[in-house]
C-alpha cells in the first residue's frame, strides 16, 4: 500500500522547497542555456515529484476505501421482517455430522422464501466448543453469503444464568466478531434456561446483570433482541417454571421482544394448541408486563415440523394482530414445503417500522 505520509525526493536531486523551483525569476540575464535546461530539469522534477506524492495519496485512499466496510447496521430494521432460525445442530459438522442440512448455499434459498434475517446460533457453552464461539471461518461464509443476498444475520446464546462473566464472555464473542470483512448485524439472549440455576430469585439477579453489563459493552444505540418465554406459559400454563420474571427490570435493556410462542408444545385440551389464540395472548400478557402497549414484537412461531399450513395461516393472522414487525417459525432444517409457501405471504401481515428507523442498507 501506498504512504500518504512519505515524502521523498527523487534520488540524487538536491531538496528545495517547490515554489523556489517554479521561480521563474531565479534564471537572470545572461544565464547560459545549460543553466536554463537545468533548471527547466529541475522544474520537470519538482512537478514528477509533487504528481508522485498526489498519485500515492490517491492510492493509499482508493485502497482503503475498497477494504471491506463492516456488513452491520445493528439497529431494530434488522428483527423485522420473515426470519428464519438456525442453530448449531443444523451447520456445525462439530454438532450436525459430516452432512450438515444447513450449508452456506440454504442461504439461497432462503432469499428466494423472502427470508429477511437469519438467527444463527455462533457459540456454545459445551466442552466440543472449548472456546465458545464455532469455527469463525464457517461463520464469515455464512456471514458473507446472506449479506451478499440481502439477508442481515442476527446471533444468539443461550445464557445458564450461573455465571455471568462467562455468559457475557459468549455473547461478547457475538457481538465483537470480525473476521475476513463479517461482523453480525445483531445479537438476541435466547432466556430459557432454568435449569442451571434452581432458585428464581437468584436467576433473575444473574439474568439483570447479564444484560446491564451486555448493554454497557455494546453501547446505547445497538438493538438487542429478547428472545423470551411466552406470557401465558409463565402465567398460566406453568407459573413454576420462572415465578416473578423481571419483565419490569428488563424493559429499559432490550429493544426487540421474541416471544417463543410454541404453540406446538401445548395440547389440545388445554385450548392453547390455536396457533393464533396462542400468539396473541402471549404478545397482550407480555405488553402488561412491560407496561408498553406498543412494545415491539417479533413472536417465534412452533416448531416447524409439527406445524400444518393451516398453522402458519393462523400465525400469520395472529403477527396482524398484535402489529408484529417480524415474525418466524422454528427452525429452517425442520420446514416442510407445505409450511413455506403458507409462510409466503407474511410481508402482508406485517407492521412497517416508521421510516425514521432507516440509517442505510448494509
Amino acid at each position: 500500500m501506498a504512504d500518504p505520509e512519505r515524502t521523498d525526493e527523487p534520488a540524487g536531486e538536491p531538496t528545495a522547497p517547490v515554489a523556489a523551483l517554479f521561480d521563474i525569476d531565479a534564471v537572470e540575464a545572461g544565464d547560459t542555456v545549460s543553466t536554463a535546461h537545468h533548471l527547466r530539469r529541475r522544474r520537470l522534477l519538482a512537478a514528477l515529484a509533487v504528481l508522485g506524492v498526489a498519485v500515492g495519496i490517491a492510492v493509499g485512499v482508493t485502497v482503503l476505501r475498497t477494504e471491506p466496510p463492516p456488513l452491520i447496521r445493528r439497529d431494530v430494521r434488522v428483527y423485522a421482517g420473515f426470519g428464519a432460525w438456525i442453530d448449531t445442530y443444523d451447520y456445525v459438522p462439530t454438532y450436525a455430522g459430516p452432512n450438515p442440512p444447513v450449508t452456506p448455499g440454504t442461504l439461497d434459498q432462503l432469499a428466494g422464501k423472502g427470508v429477511k434475517t437469519v438467527y444463527l446460533q455462533p457459540v456454545r457453552n459445551d466442552a466440543k466448543t472449548p472456546g465458545g464461539l464455532v469455527d469463525a471461518d464457517l461463520l464469515a461464509t455464512f456471514l458473507a453469503r446472506a449479506h451478499a443476498r440481502g439477508i442481515a444475520v442476527v446471533g444468539w446464546s443461550t445464557p445458564r444464568f450461573a455465571d455471568v462473566a462467562f455468559d457475557l464472555e459468549r455473547l461478547t464473542k457475538i457481538a465483537d466478531f470480525a473476521h475476513k470483512g463479517q461482523r453480525f448485524d445483531g445479537i438476541a439472549v435466547d432466556i430459557e434456561d432454568n435449569e442451571s440455576v434452581a432458585d428464581p430469585a437468584t436467576r433473575s439477579a444473574n439474568l439483570i446483570e447479564l444484560s446491564k453489563q451486555l448493554r454497557a459493552h455494546v453501547g446505547p444505540d445497538v438493538t438487542i433482541g429478547a428472545i423470551v418465554m411466552p406470557a401465558v406459559q409463565l402465567d398460566i400454563v406453568n407459573p413454576d417454571f420462572w415465578p416473578q420474571f423481571p419483565w419490569g427490570e428488563l424493559k429499559r435493556l432490550y429493544d426487540v421482544w421474541m416471544p417463543m410462542t410454541y404453540w406446538t408444545t401445548r395440547d389440545a385440551e388445554s385450548g392453547w394448541r390455536d396457533a393464533e389464540r396462542y400468539t396473541v395472548e402471549s404478545v397482550r400478557l407480555m405488553r402488561e408486563h412491560l407496561l408498553d402497549p406498543a412494545a415491539r414484537v417479533h413472536p417465534i412461531g412452533g416448531i416447524a415440523d409439527k406445524t400444518s399450513p393451516a398453522d402458519a395461516e393462523a400465525f400469520l393472522r395472529a403477527l396482524a394482530a398484535t402489529e408484529a414487525i417480524g415474525g418466524s417459525l422454528y427452525d429452517v432444517a425442520t420446514t416442510g414445503d407445505a409450511v413455506w409457501t403458507a409462510m409466503k405471504p407474511i410481508e402482508a401481515s406485517l407492521t412497517p417500522l416508521p421510516s425514521t428507523t432507516t440509517t442505510g442498507a448494509p
